[in-house]
């Protein structure tokens, strides 16, 4: 498949609801994800469209309605939007990022957690790679 191309913060926030949500009509999609937004029905439309031609969307016909769908998870859209990032704004640049997860406060005991095993992995994956 080509690299995908990246996404706003709007389309994001559609993509992981519909990744999270299952395949969706426009109509679903506009009532479920877009009243509650004050989006139109209409721009909810382009969003899914513009979407599933950037390649993050699919796009199948039953029973006479297309209906979307991800190909990835919620959590793979996240990574994939993350990796995205660290590619583009900060030009494959990782310790911008953990220096700023070091540096916030609002960052949870999980989190914290979670972000040292992915560390102690990284060490791991290394030491293997010296071998």
């Amino acid at each position: 498949m080509s690299r995908r191309q990246g996404v706003g913060d709007q389309e994001l926030v559609l993509l992981e609801w519909v990744a999270e949500r299952g395949p969706v009509s426009v109509g679903e999609a506009a009532r479920e994800f877009g009243e509650e937004r004050d989006l139109a029905r209409t721009t909810v439309q382009t969003m899914l469209e513009r979407l599933r031609r950037k390649g993050h969307l699919r796009r199948k016909r039953r029973d006479g309605v297309y209906r979307y769908s991800s190909p990835d998870s919620p959590t793979e859209v996240l990574r994939k939007a993350v990796g995205s990032f660290v590619d583009g704004a900060l030009q494959g640049a990782v310790a911008p990022l953990v220096a700023y997860l070091a540096e916030r406060e609002e960052i949870s005991e999980k989190e914290r957690r979670e972000l040292e095993r992915i560390v102690e992995r990284l060490g791991d994956d290394r030491e293997r790679q010296e071998e």
